[in-house]
């Protein structure tokens, strides 16, 4: 009954922005359900015309929303929660799905690679949302159109693009008190007749992050920044914190940038060359810098090395009604991730270097074909993953580096997917539509272990093939202009990647991971209902139901390794232990959103969201990690020519502790002994317009001070936060 009550009271009283766009006219826009979306089917459709649900970003949007980062801005996004271990980082969540089980695309290319995995990813920080044209969430499986990993949803991530006869430049600066946080970037678009070239770059610096000091809930005392480690000359040392609300070794500084080149032979061939970088500062990890041993910080140092992400793609739409097809899309794009983890325990001088470097090589190929009252999608796919693993031990009193195991097999992996993808919609009449896909998916895996001194087994490699076939079939009616009912069934799979095949073995003392063989992709079926209306410009309304049954979850079991439970692994007895598909649960939830234009200058708006799952393969049944609790976001907003203001509250429900999955990914261990306890934040922003050019912002965020965690973090959020942005338009 609380539950319930706490649903209904987040529908009702005025929670946080929605992600619904809004743009700086006092005018509310009246073609709401007219929206374009591309996320659901690579191409251009009309929202009201796909059954997926799917949430829309755009570039004023993030503009008004401000936020540090994309982590911060899909915080502030209807039906998405974010889980941070760092200030710099953050997971997004979708419908009880996480990391490497929700997809991310830039501009049509695919971002997951063979090393995600499927704990907490922090990558999305290395897309800029500053250069952003748009964010497209689509929520459920969407395997037919993207492949693997789609199975709690996509973010599709649309960068600007340029504009032809158009020379024009930006630039903002934004400062924010609770990280002293400072940013700063421009773009300039040169455009001409036939070509154009847009230009962005961003550079951002954080210091350590200040949390709430008000409000800690029982248990939360040990969020306190009581201590940190210092190195003095050779040797630790503990140093008491004078403020416990700054959670010292947080920050980090960060640069973005984003180079795109159109070419327009003629109106019916258009070329684009897409150039972006990102890259980091070392990321403190400040979940494990708090940890403690004994009474004592458990580590001196912990760290993730610069994160770097290089892109370059080249992209041909070729808009030629033919027998084949009226609009096609291919994408050449290279991409090379570098990423590194460093590690010394207090008081010991040995410093862990592990390195990654992933080389991504791929081709997509999509193609649109639309007679009478059909529409036909297709397309091929095809990837190449290189992972190159290297590591050593740096003795930080000699500086003499020794060998060290490896994340991921010091020989290389390769993974080689390729796909052949179908999607039609069929208009039956002006009410109802029905829509169905399918998709051929193959993945091939080859890891080679050249060094055998720390991975003493009788193999040099491991070889896996997969194939995997997904579907959907959806179903659209409107009753008339203002509903829309939809009922959709699909289908989604993860293939198993080189985390989850060929990660360093020993996971803890005594227990060591084999590979196996067998171990095939994960599968999602989902159902879902959704009803919708819009009342003229006034009133508009949602709510989506879906199930979702989870089979062949990737868990780690016990194992025989030619047909024994224990093996000599490094001189010790050890348990053997693998990465089966042994898990099989269910998923269940519902969204709701509600808008009122309450005259031509205020609109309110809400959404909540909440997702209920179960693993049923264990006796007794046990909770699924990653599934947040009920949570909620919506706002006052008034806008009137030049000025727009919004009030607005994010509420999340409690994560009661038998809700927990007690060997999952939550971060139990953070939470405390009751769960993770509920909050709310009280925030207003506000941006005025000085002239044409030039428009000032300023929000005051968590005005209460209220000290929290979002669901599964190890890093407190936000206290209250003064943040005053200028932009200019020239």
């Amino acid at each position: 009954m609380k539950r319930i009550l706490s649903a209904a009271v987040c529908l009702i009283f005025p929670f946080i922005a929605s992600s619904q766009s809004k743009t700086e006219s006092s005018k509310v826009d009246t073609n709401r359900l007219e929206e374009v979306v591309v996320v659901s089917s690579r191409f251009k459709q009309r929202k009201k015309d796909i059954a997926q649900q799917v949430q829309i970003i755009n570039a004023d949007r993030l503009q008004q929303l401000n936020a540090p980062s994309t982590a911060d801005a899909l915080q502030q996004t209807a039906g998405i929660m974010v889980q941070k271990s760092q200030l710099g980082g953050g997971s997004p969540i979708i419908r009880g799905f996480e990391a490497s089980r929700v997809l991310l695309v830039v501009d049509g290319i695919r971002l997951n690679n063979a090393i995600y995995r499927s704990g907490h990813l922090q990558n999305v920080i290395t897309i800029d949302h500053n250069s952003l044209d748009r964010m497209e969430v689509g929520y459920g499986p969407s395997s037919v159109a993207y492949g693997s990993d789609a199975l709690g949803g996509v973010v599709h991530f649309f960068t600007k693009q340029p504009l032809l006869n158009e020379i024009s430049a930006s630039a903002f600066t934004r400062y924010s008190s609770a990280a002293n946080e400072r940013t700063g970037g421009f773009s300039v678009n040169f455009g001409k007749q036939n070509w154009a070239s847009f230009s962005s770059f961003n550079i951002s610096d954080f210091g350590d992050l200040r949390q709430g000091g008000r409000n800690y809930q029982p248990g939360t005392e040990s969020w306190k920044r009581s201590f940190y480690v210092v190195r003095n000359g050779d040797q630790d040392e503990i140093v008491n914190n004078g403020n416990f609300n700054l959670q010292k070794q947080s920050g980090y500084s960060q640069v973005d940038l984003l180079q795109k080149f159109l070419i327009k032979s003629s109106d019916k061939v258009i070329h684009t060359i897409n150039l972006q970088y990102s890259g980091s500062s070392d990321i403190p990890r400040y979940d494990r810098l708090t940890q403690i041993l004994k009474n004592t910080p458990t580590y001196a140092e912990w760290y993730y090395g610069p994160q770097n992400r290089l892109l370059a793609a080249y992209q041909l739409q070729l808009n030629n009604s033919s027998d084949y097809f009226d609009r096609s899309n291919i994408t050449f794009a290279y991409q090379n991730v570098k990423e590194s983890r460093h590690d010394r325990r207090l008081n010991n001088a040995g410093l862990n270097n592990r390195f990654e470097e992933v080389d991504i090589f791929s081709l997509n190929a999509d193609f649109n074909k639309t007679w009478l009252k059909n529409e036909l999608n297709y397309g091929l796919e095809f990837n190449q993953n290189r992972v190159n693993s290297t590591a050593y031990l740096l003795d930080t009193k000699t500086q003499i580096r020794t060998a060290l195991d490896t994340r991921y097999p010091g020989g290389g992996s390769n993974v080689f997917s390729s796909a052949a993808f179908l999607s039609h919609r069929y208009q039956i009449n002006s009410k109802f539509s029905v829509n169905e896909g399918i998709r051929l998916s193959h993945i091939n895996l080859h890891s080679r272990f050249n060094d055998q001194s720390f991975y003493p087994f009788p193999f040099t490699s491991v070889k896996q093939n997969n194939t995997a076939i997904s579907g959907n079939l959806n179903l659209v009616y409107h009753p008339d202009e203002d509903w829309k009912l939809s009922l959709s069934g699909s289908s989604g799979f993860r293939a198993p990647n080189v985390d989850d095949l060929a990660k360093i073995f020993e996971s803890v003392p005594g227990k060591v991971i084999v590979p196996n063989f067998e171990l095939k992709p994960e599968y999602t079926y989902n159902a879902e209902i959704g009803i919708a209306r819009k009342k003229g410009n006034k009133t508009e309304f949602n709510v989506n139901g879906f199930y979702t049954l989870y089979r062949n979850a990737i868990t780690t079991q016990p194992f025989l390794f030619n047909g024994q439970k224990q093996i000599i692994y490094d001189g010790q007895l050890s348990d053997v232990t693998a990465n089966v598909n042994a898990g099989k649960a269910y998923l269940s939830g519902v969204s709701a959103g509600f808008s009122a234009a309450l005259t031509s200058s205020f609109r309110f708006e809400t959404n909540a969201t909440y997702t209920y799952a179960r693993i049923t393969s264990e006796d007794p049944v046990q909770p699924l990690d990653h599934i947040p609790p009920l949570f909620a976001i919506g706002n006052l907003v008034y806008q009137h020519n030049k000025f727009n203001t919004e009030f607005f509250v994010q509420y999340h429900g409690a994560k009661r502790i038998e809700d927990y999955n007690i060997n999952g990914e939550d971060n139990l261990a953070r939470a405390t002994l009751a769960g993770m306890p509920s909050w709310y934040t009280i925030n207003l922003r506000s941006g005025v317009r000085l002239s044409k050019s030039v428009k000032v912002q300023v929000a005051l965020e968590n005005i209460l001070d209220r000290n929290y965690r979002v669901f599964a973090s190890g890093i407190s959020a936000a206290g209250r936060n003064l943040i005053v942005s200028l932009r200019g338009n020239f």
